[in-house]
């Protein structure tokens, strides 16, 4: 058409370009899972190429149904996905995204699940989902060696095996977990499901559970009222004789994002479960699944945040306005420099967080203390930057970044998520306190890390000298939650900054701990040299 001549309109980014990540293969050495760098960029270039962009696409687009009858009538509570969604599966599973790296006794292979999980989960968010919770599930199973031991082999198993079939005639499995009730939320001693003991040690659960995420899972864990209190249960969709637990769907959730995966209202009624850990210690067993899951919320914000930065500045790079392209118009580099920033920030204590886990897990008490509150107070500001990060990067594109074609408004809707799930800001907020005030440990090690880098920069030490203040005044420190607890993240990110020697350490000083910007993206003070800054994402 002669009126319709198309220019100035940005191709897509190639997959070397996008999956170019410097601060995450710095992150992959530095936490001693350098051995898993060819795998982690291959999934990073399989995740940007056009075939598993297109799966993403597809995935969200056509969303899962929830078939409760068969034709006959019979009860069936089965979930139907879109092929997208088990090629997106299939690929995870086989490189072990999973709950694989239970099963590898090798320095790093939590590190290095959580690079692959960070370079593949740049696709589409929403099958994280079912990652995230089979690879927590595995330490609690391990409460029940018996358990553990017939489920924990399938769980790890590199092989995808969608449907509901008895668990040990299928090559590999997914665990899902099932706690909240509509009349609690993240309250969940208010539940009020029972669990009835048997003759032969199982239980049978009744009740009704209002959030139950990726329900197609083969196993789950859940809470519900045993006689000795609240206790954690695992329960199967089918029995070993072949049958359907009585696990019902009752509907999918309507959720703002997240939409590839389903989640869904269900009801016990009488469903067969086995006891994991003590009756009446259910939150102390389950409270191992949360935390981990946790760290997988603050991988997943870091995701969303780098998927956001190498588009806006991808587009800037090729789109042109008023006489220049657009990434070459000072406010614009001010703003793109500032979402790499704030990508930067997150990637680096994500990562930071992983390396704490896999040496946890080996044994390191420093590193499990400093793990149980850098968890805690990363979820709560990492995920709480999110939703703005992914709306600037938006506002970047335009008009063109509100349309759905271009991306965004997917990774806009999935942004909130993460504060969400697992509890919300104040509930990790509160967590926080509760682990300084129980566990002292927690404090020294947090402070031991920032004193890492004492001298090194004059905003960090006078941020650091300011939360010692703040945490020596007990007065409404519940009121106070929210403030303690960011100044603790962002005074730990701006340290791991300084430390690694990341270029965007002195503005993320200069900003989040000095306060000599403003409060939006893009006011990063004058004289910041944005080039080595946006030399960290591709095509700038």
């Amino acid at each position: 058409m002669p009126t319709h001549e198309v220019t100035n309109q940005v191709p897509a980014p190639t997959a070397r370009e996008a999956a170019a990540d410097p601060a995450l293969f710095e992150a992959l050495h530095r936490e001693r899972a350098g051995w898993a760098e060819a795998e982690v960029r291959e999934l990073g270039l399989r995740a940007w190429d056009e075939p598993a962009q297109e799966w993403g696409r597809l995935a969200n687009e056509h969303e899962p149904i929830l078939r409760s009858h068969d034709r006959t009538g019979h009860r069936i509570d089965e979930v139907e996905f879109h092929p997208a969604w088990h090629e997106l599966m299939t690929v995870a599973i086989e490189h072990g995204l999973h709950a694989s790296p239970w099963r590898e006794d090798r320095v790093g292979a939590h590190v290095a699940r959580a690079a692959k999980l960070y370079a593949w989960g740049q696709v589409e968010a929403g099958h994280m989902c079912p990652l995230s919770m089979t690879y927590a599930a595995v330490p609690v199973l391990r409460v029940e060696p018996e358990l553990a031991e017939r489920y924990e082999p399938l769980l790890a198993e590199r092989t995808y095996d969608f449907g509901l079939r008895e668990p040990a005639a299928k090559r590999g499995l997914l665990a899902g977990m099932s706690m909240t009730e509509k009349q609690g939320g993240s309250d969940v001693r208010t539940n009020t499901t029972l669990a009835a003991a048997t003759a032969d040690g199982s239980y049978r659960l009744t009740g009704h559970k209002w959030f139950t995420s990726a329900p197609m899972s083969d196993l789950f864990l859940t809470l519900a009222r045993a006689p000795g209190g609240l206790s954690c249960f695992l329960v199967p969709r089918v029995l070993p004789d072949g049958t359907r637990n009585t696990f019902r769907l009752m509907r999918l959730k309507d959720k703002l994002g997240n939409r590839s995966n389903a989640s869904a209202e269900i009801e016990y009624e009488g469903a067969y479960a086995r006891l994991v850990g003590a009756e009446g210690e259910g939150v102390r067993t389950i409270v191992t699944m949360v935390n981990a899951t946790r760290l997988d919320c603050v991988i997943g914000a870091a995701v969303g945040m780098r998927v956001g930065a190498v588009r806006a500045a991808h587009h800037a790079a090729h789109r042109w306005a008023f006489g220049a392209a657009l990434i070459h118009q000072p406010l614009m580099r001010n703003v793109l420099a500032d979402l790499v920033i704030e990508s930067e920030a997150a990637t680096t204590v994500a990562m930071r967080l992983a390396g704490a886990a896999d040496r946890a897990l080996r044994g390191d008490p420093a590193e499990a203390a400093f793990r149980r509150i850098a968890v805690a107070v990363s979820k709560y500001w990492v995920c709480k930057r999110g939703p703005m990060h992914a709306a600037e990067a938006l506002e970047c594109l335009g008009g063109n970044g509100y349309v759905e074609e271009s991306g965004l408004p997917r990774l806009y809707r999935e942004a909130p998520l993460v504060s969400v799930w697992e509890g919300s800001g104040n509930v990790a907020a509160l967590d926080a306190l509760r682990a300084m005030a129980r566990e002292p440990a927690c404090v020294d090690a947090y402070f031991a890390e920032i004193g890492a880098v004492a001298g090194e920069d004059r905003r960090l030490d006078a941020a650091a000298a300011a939360l010692r203040k703040e945490l020596a005044d007990p007065s409404e420190a519940e009121f106070r939650a929210r403030r303690i607890v960011e100044s603790m993240a962002v005074l730990l990110q701006g340290a791991l900054l300084v430390r690694y020697a990341s270029p965007a350490a002195d503005a993320f000083c200069a900003t989040r701990l000095a306060r000599e910007g403003g409060h939006a993206f893009g006011t990063l003070p004058a004289g910041t040299d944005t080039a080595p800054l946006l030399a960290r994402v591709p095509g700038a």
